[in-house]
């Protein structure tokens, strides 16, 4: 039986960090804390005329009939929880969000398609407290919306052949930290800096404002990172087109983690970087005893 394909709002939202919410909290009183965010999504989502797929684990898909209603309901998901009372550790919950506007395939009450794959890309690649979205979605949205936007640049997405324009939707202010959308935004005046990568390693701090070459050999790189698992010339980070690429070159790859997002690992591949994170060669960020290399755009 052929399934027409319709144009909705895909929509995930997952709860960050919460391997270390049951680590911390044990799992009963983490499992309350998690049911009661779904509960509050749930009702958010269908406040804004949305309708919720499925529960995964610590986060939910969902499907609107617009972009703007979709983005709306993101901004108040974020602006809800960020004014969740802290746990009894003293933790503040956050979210990651990630939406997207196209055509998916209906087969009962699930959807599935391309623009489902790239909606969930965009929420694992969302830092907590963020949203995330695409350029044609952004395109969709009203001109209020569209100034509570900014590009992150294009980034690599996992089962893409080509880079998605990735965009970051602004649902608060820094200053008086309330939602964005139904005011326009005043305009940004933007200052023309050289672009610059500050490396830590070791203790050391190096700035960089060109190609960065790290390998376990003396010569011919900037850092050196004198590990077994490390190639001779092992990746660089090269300055194009005032973004700065990380590019993997070695036999074991490249763990890449950007913010609090989830860990990358590029295998010949390359990755736009912004704001700050680490990477490590050969093994995960997270293993005992590796050489962990900080970055800071």
């Amino acid at each position: 039986m052929a399934h027409n394909p319709v144009d909705t709002a895909v929509l995930f939202a997952d709860l960050a960090d919460s391997t270390r919410l049951y680590e911390s909290l044990g799992d009963a009183y983490a499992f309350t804390a998690v049911r009661e965010v779904i509960t509050l999504l749930r009702g958010l989502t269908e406040g804004f005329g949305g309708r919720v797929v499925k529960t995964i684990g610590d986060g939910m898909m969902c499907v609107f009939p617009s972009a703007e209603s979709a983005a709306r309901a993101a901004g108040e998901m974020q602006t809800q929880v960020e004014q969740w009372p802290p746990l009894s550790t003293g933790k503040q919950l956050a979210i990651r969000v990630g939406f997207r506007f196209g055509p998916v395939i209906p087969d009962g009450d699930d959807v599935f398609g391309d623009s489902v794959n790239v909606a969930a890309r965009l929420a694992g690649l969302a830092l907590p407290g963020q949203v995330l979205t695409d350029a044609p979605t952004v395109a969709l949205l009203d001109v209020v919306l569209q100034s509570s936007t900014r590009p992150i640049n294009a980034l690599p997405v996992k089962g893409k052949a080509e880079e998605i324009e990735v965009y970051e939707f602004l649902w608060q202010s820094s200053n008086d930290r309330t939602i964005i959308p139904g005011r326009i935004a005043a305009p940004i005046h933007k200052r023309i800096d050289v672009p610059r990568i500050r490396i830590t390693y070791q203790g050391r701090q190096r700035v960089f404002e060109d190609t960065v070459f790290f390998g376990r050999e003396a010569a011919g790189n900037h850092v050196l990172v004198l590990s077994p698992l490390t190639s001779r010339r092992h990746a660089k980070i090269e300055l194009r087109a005032g973004k700065f690429v990380l590019i993997d070159q070695s036999s074991n790859g490249t763990y890449v983690v950007i913010g609090g997002a989830n860990e990358i690992h590029l295998q010949r591949e390359e990755l736009m970087l912004y704001a700050g994170g680490r990477f490590a060669f050969g093994a995960s960020t997270t293993e005992a005893g590796v050489d962990v290399i900080e970055f800071d755009c």
